[in-house]
């Protein structure tokens, strides 16, 4: 936006500096003026004691200054010091604005770096904890996490055109081979390429997910756990018996706030995660929900291999995943818990992670808590 020039912050500080210690002088002339000068008559009358007394010559009356005198003499001086008072006011208030203003010189150079592209300087203003140190540590607060969140998309970036290139390699190549030997039999390319390009879709729909999450608006509606973890179990119930998994829940009534589709996707996504990445025979997964004071707790525990604590930490990144970053045929795009953590956060709840004693992952979920049914 285009503005028209002004004046700056240190001199319209330093004309209010001046222009408050000029107001300030003269209202105390005129005090001087009113209680002082207000008690001299305008003409005193002196006797002439000499001449009462019969006695020649008369002695001169003293000299005693009337009103007149003392304001000629008073009012030249106090225009004096009024322009004194204007000198000292401009140039002790250009000082003090000078000083005043130093942290904000500082903050401009900072974000004048930060338009230049340099997202790692910092301001660390020093001193006491005042309004300009309090608007400096939010400024490095928000540029440390604007610089945890630029790197966040360039990994995101880079790690999802390296997931969308290996469907549309396979694609290429098995239509490479497909053309450099006609006689083969379409039926297995086509399968093959059917498999290739349903994976793909999976991705995109995963990634488009993802990125509306981030950028969400929801609508908070009152909403029982419990029904909607039953929901998810329903839907997962045939994958589990197909792997050989037994799923068990338990909690009772738990009232929460939120959106029903984005917490029911949420728990589609752990409990099929815990699914996946579980043992490949005798495995289980352990669903609970119950309330925790002013939080809806979801808990979700899965069997399977001993996780090391530092990769838990990540498994929130997109297409991280608990047994690295390359693909099974059933792990997935690597995008699960990213979506969980991205509605988690939109919902004002926290999500933790932590792995099992004897293997697998443990987690938490906290959603708001709503009212309690009557």
């Amino acid at each position: 936006m285009a503005r028209a020039p002004g004046l700056s912050v240190r001199l319209r500080l330093t004309l209010s500096y001046a222009g408050f210690l000029m107001l300030a002088g003269t209202l105390l002339l005129a005090v001087v003026w009113v209680f002082l000068l207000r008690y001299v008559p305008e003409v005193i009358a002196v006797p002439n004691v000499a001449r009462q007394q019969g006695t020649w010559p008369a002695a001169p009356p003293p000299f005693i200054p009337t009103r007149s005198d003392l304001q000629a003499a008073f009012v030249p001086k106090a225009l004096w010091a009024l322009v004194l008072l204007l000198l000292f006011g401009l140039v002790g208030g250009w000082i003090l604005a000078g000083r005043m203003l130093a942290p904000l010189v500082r903050i401009r150079r900072a974000t004048r770096l930060v338009m230049d592209g340099s997202l790692a300087h910092r301001i660390e203003m020093d001193g006491r904890n005042d309004e300009f140190r309090e608007l400096a540590d939010s400024f490095d607060a928000m540029l440390a996490r604007l610089e945890a969140h630029v790197a966040e998309q360039e990994r995101f970036a880079a790690n999802a055109s390296h997931e969308l290139r290996t469907p549309l390699a396979i694609t290429k190549t098995l239509l490479d081979v497909a053309r450099s030997d006609p006689p083969h039999d379409s039926r297995e390319l086509i399968e093959r390429l059917f498999l290739v390009n349903t994976r793909a879709i999976e991705l995109t729909e995963a990634l488009l997910l993802l990125g509306r999450a981030e950028r969400l608006s929801i609508t908070r509606e009152e909403l029982d756990l419990s029904l909607i973890v039953e929901e998810a179990v329903e839907t997962l119930l045939p994958l589990a018996e197909h792997r050989g998994l037994t799923i068990d829940t338990s909690g009772g009534v738990t009232p929460a706030v939120g959106s029903p589709t984005l917490v029911l996707q949420l728990t589609i996504n752990l409990v099929h995660n815990a699914i996946v990445h579980n043992r490949p025979e005798a495995g289980s997964v352990r669903v609970d929900v119950r309330p925790d004071g002013t939080d809806a707790v979801l808990t979700v525990e899965n069997t399977g291999p001993i996780l090391d604590p530092r990769l838990v930490v990540t498994l929130t990144e997109p297409f991280q995943r608990g047994t690295g970053r390359i693909a099974g045929d059933q792990a997935g795009a690597g995008l699960g818990l990213a979506i969980v953590d991205r509605i988690v956060r939109t919902h004002d709840g926290t999500l933790s992670l932590t792995p099992g004693d004897g293997g697998g992952l443990h987690v938490s979920v906290r959603l708001p808590a709503g009212r309690r049914p009557s």
